[in-house]
């Protein structure tokens, strides 16, 4: 069983983590169960196929989906998001009441409140449990501004610490949040189990209407960590087009600045599902992966995408995931927050760099590097 707050079909890189992560383990022959909210994300309403639900109990892709009642939110208030937390919490004890849980249970961390109802309800002898950690919280939360260090901050550490205790294994998706895990419990058994992607790579082939400005690409959350409009205002757009794909916080804020700016070559496309991404993003130059503040333990799903893709990034949020831009030379990496230096990167750029040579050898690292059934075999042994 995996207990999960996203899941299809909500959009983006943490349900599709784990739709992934449960049809892996199928195809490896486990009966797979899905436990989620029903879907609110990102518009943080339920979704209008599922109103007037407690529960429902689906099928997909033979997979049995149990989807339980939220109060579903994406208000930056914190009793809202603290209630969101919570009414799940709820439904989770509810369903565990009347439920047969299995032996293997994976949670999904954050949210951190949701995984200790898990740990704590589920913990039993002869019941191994799994902890998939994607962030670190509430350190991620401290370093983003969302928290502030006093006894709520310590409570919340306490409630990671005993997650991390109960769990039998621990998944993270960097080598930092296992090392924070390790510095909590050295004795804790982890697996680094990245956020690789699993779909047929493209063709790659040249780019054709070549005009004279490079297309540079966003796709994916516009929360507040991406930094989306301040990129949007920092930009010097002399020599590109700034294409925006996605949904969340800063989206009304970025179509407004658009509007006011009605002269420069913003483009705002919304939000479209995963397949028609992956072919549109096939006629960008260049995609750029930033973060408004560099965050210990976060490694950009998108890196492993885009590359798989055959799509070169610029990645300017610092840390792991930079580390892995520059190892495998998946493109370019500017310090978090050097505006300047990211729009002296851009001017530089050469539109030769971007030709089917440079795209087919940072594919061929993706397939060689970040394969998915690869490393769902390896987590076989640990189950």
């Amino acid at each position: 069983m995996i207990i999960t707050s996203y899941f299809p079909p909500e959009i983006g890189a943490a349900s599709n983590r784990i739709f992934h992560l449960a049809k892996g383990l199928q195809k490896l022959d486990y009966n797979i169960s899905v436990v989620t909210p029903l879907p609110n994300y990102p518009t943080g309403e339920i979704f209008e196929a599922y109103r007037g639900k407690f529960i429902r109990k689906t099928l997909e892709e033979k997979i049995s989906v149990y989807r339980l009642w939220i109060f579903a939110s994406n208000s930056k208030n914190k009793i809202h998001r603290f209630l969101a937390m919570i009414s799940y919490s709820l439904s989770l004890f509810w369903f565990f009441i009347f439920n047969k849980i299995p032996k293997t249970v994976i949670v999904q961390s954050p949210p951190l409140l949701v995984a200790f109802s898990c740990m704590f309800f589920l913990k039993n002898k002869k019941r191994k449990l799994i902890l998939n950690v994607s962030d670190l919280w509430p350190s991620a939360g401290l370093e983003l501004g969302f928290l502030k260090e006093g006894l709520s901050y310590k409570l919340l550490q306490r409630i990671e610490k005993f997650n991390y205790k109960s769990a039998n294994l621990v998944l993270g998706q960097s080598q930092e949040i296992l090392n924070h895990v390790t510095s909590i419990d050295k004795e804790k058994d982890t697996f680094l189990y990245r956020n690789f992607p699993d779909f047929q790579p493209p063709e790659i082939k040249p780019q054709e209407n070549k005009n004279s400005k490079i297309k540079l690409v966003y796709a994916g959350l516009l929360g507040v960590a991406q930094g989306i409009l301040k990129l949007c205002e920092k930009l010097d757009y002399s020599n590109i087009e700034f294409h925006i794909y996605g949904s969340g916080a800063e989206e009304k804020h970025i179509m407004n600045f658009i509007e006011s700016q009605d002269n420069l070559p913003v483009i705002f496309h919304g939000q479209i599902d995963r397949d028609r991404l992956h072919k549109e993003l096939m006629d960008y130059d260049v995609a750029i992966i930033p973060l408004l503040n560099r965050i210990y333990g976060s490694v950009p799903s998108k890196i492993f995408e885009y590359a798989r893709l055959g799509l070169p990034v610029i990645y300017f949020g610092g840390g792991e995931g930079e580390n892995l831009v520059q190892k495998h030379s998946l493109g370019w990496t500017i310090k978090v927050g050097d505006y300047n230096k990211l729009n002296d990167l851009i001017q530089e750029l050469d539109e030769n760099l971007f030709n089917s040579d440079f795209r087919q050898s940072i594919q061929e690292k993706a397939l060689e590097t970040f394969d998915f059934n690869s490393q769902i075999l390896k987590l076989r042994s640990k189950l």
